[in-house]
């Protein structure tokens, strides 16, 4: 039997950067690149299309919005029960088993609560309403006669994720507008806007996890399990149903990989490349060295769960940034070379135009 071939962290990192179009800027239509980077979290606004920005060549904000509006790209809460925009064709063919998953999960947390509700029942009329138009959490929630929202009343807040999931609601396109507060938000019925009901089952998982090594592969399972949200015993069958490469990583791990995917040499040079938060390249693996040195983790990702504004240099998390008075600021975490330094200045000129209000 051939001894598995170990890669190395900067190895791994050049693929990762690589499949995540950040070794170059591509052009593709937009719901390609979303597909080919696995998914965009989309719980900040503008964090997609600063994603988007920076993977793709002359990419505009109007690109993202056209797609929504076109239903090519569709945001909703998936992986990890968080928003994401994914493609149309993506979602069709495995939200229907995330969806499912969160239902037992929310109707299990319930379970603890007294519940006179009837969840059917509410579950129809507000098929209803939102079958007449988009419409918004706040509106929804006094329709059904339910109470509004409050940050430490958990019971409320399981009902709505509940009725929401069960409804299989998904986000209009106004949600998808860039702004820069969370605010806004209106809800569509998926199988509607769409044409189509998502799919589930073992085939949704494996479209799931194939869709996840071609993003950020050679991973191992438990990396995988970190990504989609799913337990590695769900995930089993879907990795013995996939024909795949295997690697070790320089711990030992098992990694899996696609065949034929990228893997360039570790020599391969990267530029310097702004991240927005919540980028899924951060929270894509469970050992997230390959891009994030563990002494900067807990500065990144926040306690609350906030992952922050960063930029990398040599392909690693090098420092946060932030938009000050209409220009991008830098904050290393080590000292940076002049070069270093220079070039992204240059691409920190570009982000604040790109970043300037424009629509």
């Amino acid at each position: 039997m051939a001894r598995e071939r170990v890669l190395s962290r900067l190895e791994l990192n050049r693929a990762l950067l690589a499949r995540q179009l950040l070794l170059r800027r591509v052009t593709l239509p937009v719901p390609r690149a979303i597909e080919r980077v696995g998914a965009l979290q989309a719980q900040w606004p503008p964090s997609p299309y600063i994603a988007l920005w920076s993977r793709l060549e002359d990419f505009r904000r109007e690109q993202l919005v056209r797609a929504v509006e076109r239903r090519q790209v569709v945001r909703a809460t998936l992986m990890r029960t968080t928003l994401h925009h994914v493609s149309a064709r993506d979602y069709l063919a495995y939200a229907g088993e995330l969806r499912a998953r969160r239902v037992a999960s929310l109707e299990a947390q319930l379970a603890t609560f007294p519940d006179a509700l009837d969840h059917d029942e509410l579950v129809q009329t507000l098929l209803g309403h939102v079958a007449e138009r988009p419409r918004s959490r706040p509106e929804l929630l006094e329709l059904l006669g339910q109470p509004k929202l409050e940050v430490d009343e958990r019971r409320p807040w399981l009902v709505w994720h509940l009725l929401s999931a069960r409804a299989s609601l998904v986000n209009a396109p106004q949600s998808s507008a860039w702004r820069m507060n969370t605010s806004g938000s209106a809800f569509v019925p998926a199988a509607a806007w769409l044409g189509a009901e998502a799919a589930a089952g073992e085939a949704a998982i494996v479209h799931l996890l194939r869709r996840y090594l071609a993003a950020f592969g050679p991973a191992t399972r438990a990396d995988a399990a970190q990504w989609t949200g799913l337990a590695i015993r769900v995930l089993e069958p879907a990795f013995d149903r996939l024909s795949l490469r295997r690697f070790r990583d320089e711990e030992g791990r098992q990694l899996y990989d696609l065949p034929r995917a990228p893997l360039p040499p570790a020599s391969t040079r990267p530029p310097p490349r702004f991240l927005p938060m919540w980028d899924s390249t951060l929270l894509a693996h469970s050992d997230r060295t390959r891009i994030l040195p563990d002494a900067y983790r807990a500065t990144v990702i926040r306690r609350n769960g906030d992952v922050q504004r960063t930029f990398l240099v040599d392909g690693f998390v090098a420092g946060l940034w932030q938009l000050d008075a209409g220009r991008i600021s830098l904050e290393p975490f080590e000292r940076l070379s002049r070069a270093q330094r220079r070039a992204l200045e240059v691409e920190g000129r570009e982000l604040a135009s790109f970043h300037a209000p424009s629509l």
